[in-house]
């Protein structure tokens, strides 16, 4: 829905299939390696990693072989702790969109966080900061859309709204 060509805004498959080529979505890793980088970028051996998140050594040796993964609950630690998206900790293995305005969520800075500072992997942090929607109603989140969003085709505000309306209403945010 964000991205736009000269007549209509791309379809997601468009939009994901451009971003590839752009090379705006990074090549999928194992979670083995994410994890074995994730500890290295913060300059920590495996010893400090499980005094951190209190696992063992062993654990996360297991995690960086690939013999184990962490369990939903330790990646929840994980990512509260190092300040990534359990998607990413997954290698991506899904393409996020805001359940409130539908853009992709390609990069972990655009993922809106809870008051404890946990990801929210539903919303987008102009959507959704803190724990509270910006938008009221989808009528405000449309008002923003028409005034806001790009117009080459001089398309009336009417037939912008419908369109942007039918997309938004299959969001989960917004579906009745």
């Amino acid at each position: 829905m964000w991205g736009h060509s000269n007549n209509m805004f791309l379809d997601k498959r468009e939009w994901v299939a451009y971003l590839c080529a752009n090379n705006q979505i990074k090549t999928e890793m194992e979670v083995k390696e994410i994890l074995k980088n994730l500890r290295e970028k913060n300059n920590l051996t495996q010893e400090q990693m499980a005094e951190r998140i209190n696992v063992t050594r062993q654990a996360v040796s297991r995690w960086e072989t690939g013999l184990t993964q962490p369990n939903p609950e330790l990646l929840k630690v994980l990512s509260r702790e190092f300040g990534v998206s359990i998607n990413t900790l997954l290698g991506s293995p899904q393409t996020l969109y805001c359940q409130c305005c539908g853009m992709p969520l390609s990069d972990d800075s655009m993922i809106s966080q809870e008051p404890d500072g946990s990801f929210n992997e539903d919303y987008c942090k102009w959507c959704y900061t803190d724990g509270k929607f910006t938008y009221d109603s989808k009528e405000a989140l449309l008002d923003f859309l028409i005034q806001h969003m790009p117009n080459p085709d001089n398309q009336p505000d009417a037939q912008r709204r419908a369109f942007y309306d039918s997309h938004l209403s299959q969001l989960k945010h917004w579906k009745s």
